[in-house]
């Protein structure tokens, strides 16, 4: 059975124990080369420099401030700090290619220089990403590197899902940032599986 078959298995069966955990190899060239190109668009990369510009001269002491006040307002009603980035152009942009995308795309978000985020289609747990791997191995790797998380199951949904984690650059081809895209792997399975079907 091929990795689409058992992804599609998992939709019948209805549990995540019926079938084996799909490949993240499913995001696939055409997949990254699908969510470049939507990420290839001024409000990208004019907020990516605007915030980098803001935030040169920002240190640890700084980011864990905004870390700590961003995990706060989650839990508060006042959200300064959240409303700021989630009303903010790239935001926007962001969740409307998520809407565009039909259940493709679960979560989009951007990064700037600092591992801090710039622009996000949902709130997220925290504001700053740079201990983590979708950040230290992208953008601290350099221009052009692409990092591909495990695969895990989303119980509300049924479904599968994994990060796809990419450097972001400006037209120098200089890192400016990365972004982070969740893809439904048990939609793209079946995306695929209608394509092929068709040829």
């Amino acid at each position: 059975m091929n990795k689409i078959a058992c992804i599609l298995g998992l939709l019948v069966l209805g549990s995540p124990a019926a079938a084996q955990t799909p490949s993240s190899a499913i995001i696939d060239d055409q997949v990254l080369a699908q969510i470049r190109e939507w990420l290839v668009v001024p409000v990208v990369s004019l907020t990516l420099e605007a915030q980098n510009e803001r935030y040169t001269d920002l240190g640890s002491a700084d980011i864990d401030r905004l870390d700590t006040q961003w995990r706060a307002e989650r839990e508060a009603k006042e959200q300064p700090l959240i409303a700021s980035t989630l009303n903010n152009p790239l935001s926007t942009y962001l969740t409307q290619v998520q809407a565009a995308s039909a259940g493709l795309f679960t979560e989009i978000f951007v990064i700037d220089a600092k591992g801090l985020n710039a622009g996000q289609s949902s709130i997220t747990s925290d504001f700053w990403q740079g201990d983590e791997a979708k950040f230290q191995k992208t953008y601290d790797v350099g221009p052009g590197a692409v990092f591909i998380d495990d695969p895990e199951f989303h119980d509300p949904t049924g479904t599968w899902r994994a990060q796809a984690n990419l450097t972001l650059m400006d037209t120098s081809g200089q890192s400016i940032g990365a972004a982070t895209v969740e893809v439904n792997l048990t939609e793209l399975a079946r995306r695929k599986a209608i394509k092929k079907g068709a040829n």
